[in-house]
């Protein structure tokens, strides 16, 4: 039997018709990519994969590499292959600078755009405050992000109309209640809320309790509660996530974890963690809306026809197929928490 040969480095954009079936390559031999010709795995031991479309339009990422360990699609094996994850070669060095406006909101092309997650904080803020970070109104489809800041005693029981909540705490500690069960938290844990619960705050210690909010899918705001509902989905009992190196998984030379994901109940939106080394990764796309939070280190993104300069404390918003690319200029490299939804795999990339 033959090994499967690399016939791109890159996955292979495709949408597909309703009932429709396909044969993927897997040898990568086949004249005809991403898809069998007929001939040219003869020989080779490799049958080609057959997938039929369950809607119109689906959009798809076939292997290119064929090393995927989820054929026909890439599951971002082609990043850790010689020359897998490159930097980019054509730099723009006269791209403008996206300007600040008064909430800290930096434009660049189309609906991306980073913001300062506490610039809009006054100075008299009361003990619960709360903005909007990512919402329907600023292009949002798949998910909202709201940045909440507590000092002392309780937030207001919230909840979201829309769908699933996922929270990561970047300061502080104290408790979160999901309809009625509690859990200790601390800085650096993600934490799941099912749709149709609802959660609040306490705040213990000295220090803020600093948490991200992320909605999916999006909706412009939450939703305040009068009293706790006692609905907690028993099936589901583990909702949080905390960094585990071991749990590491490499992407070229960057490296991710994921946080809240299948495991805890979460089927459609993902938390990850990750670390950029100082480079700038090549302009590329993914299937998903994705939110990044910078939690340390600082760089500069990129997007075909602006950039705008990123540090601990901003966050970055790409919509659905939009080119783009996130430069470290810190010698420790960068930290990252993102959100992506829908999606399962945040290192899948086009």
């Amino acid at each position: 039997m033959a090994d499967a040969v690399v016939a791109s480095r890159k996955p292979f954009y495709k949408e597909l018709q309703a009932g429709r079936s396909y044969l993927w390559c897997a040898c990568g031999r086949s004249k005809r990519q991403p898809f069998c010709d007929g001939r040219s795995h003869e020989g080779t031991g490799i049958d080609p994969v057959k997938y039929t479309a369950a809607v119109d339009r689906e959009e798809v990422l076939f292997c290119g590499c064929k090393q995927t360990a989820t054929p026909p699609f890439c599951d971002g094996a082609h990043s850790n292959l010689p020359g897998g994850y490159a930097d980019e070669a054509e730099i723009v060095e006269d791209l403008p600078w996206a300007e600040s406006d008064a909430a800290g909101v930096r434009v660049l092309d189309g609906h991306c755009y980073v913001i300062r997650a506490d610039a809009t904080r006054p100075a008299d803020a009361p003990d619960w405050w709360c903005r909007t970070i990512v919402s329907t109104d600023m292009g949002a489809q798949h998910q909202a992000q709201f940045y909440a800041e507590l000092t002392s005693g309780r937030s207001p029981v919230l909840a979201s109309a829309a769908g699933d909540v996922v929270l990561w705490v970047v300061g502080g500690a104290g408790e979160v209640e999901i309809s009625g069960r509690g859990f200790a938290i601390a800085c650096d844990t993600g934490v799941y809320v099912r749709a149709g619960e609802a959660f609040r705050f306490t705040q213990s210690g000295t220090a803020t309790l600093a948490v991200h909010i992320h909605a999916c899918p999006a909706t412009q705001m939450l939703d305040t509660l009068d009293t706790m509902p006692g609905n907690f989905d028993t099936a589901w009992p583990d909702r949080l996530a905390s960094v585990d190196e071991s749990q590491r998984h490499a992407m070229g030379p960057r490296y991710f974890q994921l946080l809240v994901d299948k495991r805890v109940g979460s089927t459609t939106a993902t938390q990850f963690i990750g670390h950029i080394p100082q480079s700038r990764a090549e302009m590329h796309r993914h299937l998903y809306e994705e939110a990044l939070v910078i939690l340390s280190g600082d760089g500069v993104i990129w997007n075909d026809g602006a950039r705008a300069r990123v540090a601990a404390g901003d966050v970055i918003f790409f919509p659905r197929k939009h080119r783009h690319s996130l430069q470290c200029t810190a010698t420790d490299g960068m930290n990252v928490v993102g959100l992506i939804h829908p999606g399962d795999n945040p290192g899948i990339n086009y």
